[in-house]
């Protein structure tokens, strides 16, 4: 079974645009490592009847947006490898600042999943 490296994360809306261009980069170098897929989401559908809706659990600030994404690998030991040679990638390098990011990335979530089911 694949491997899944899972984030959420609030962004500016202000900010979607610089974080779609960091994302794009992001993604391809991800994927020129091995990564299977990379993929970035934002909030669309959010206000739920059932469970608890993202903004809430989020604790989102007005002008914020919910951004969900996810990277598979084939195993959480190439997820490692693949990790490690993007964190090393010098086109990354100047990214990396948490300063610089268009989020707070105090307030990312971010785990490693396995996967349950692959239907």
């Amino acid at each position: 079974m694949s491997y899944v490296d899972g984030f959420l994360l609030p962004v500016p809306k202000k900010n979607m645009a610089a974080y779609r261009k960091m994302a794009a980069k992001a993604g391809k170098i991800w994927r020129e490592h091995g990564a299977l897929e990379y993929r970035e989401c934002t909030g669309d559908d959010l206000d739920t009847k059932y469970g608890l809706p993202f903004p809430k659990a989020m604790k989102l600030k007005p002008g914020e947006v919910p951004v969900f994404s996810w990277i598979v690998f084939k195993s959480k030991a190439h997820r490692d490898r693949v990790n490690a040679k993007v964190m090393k990638d010098p086109r990354l390098q100047g990214s990396m600042d948490p300063k610089a990011m268009p989020f707070d990335i105090k307030r990312m979530q971010y785990g490693g999943f396995k996967v349950l089911v692959d239907a």
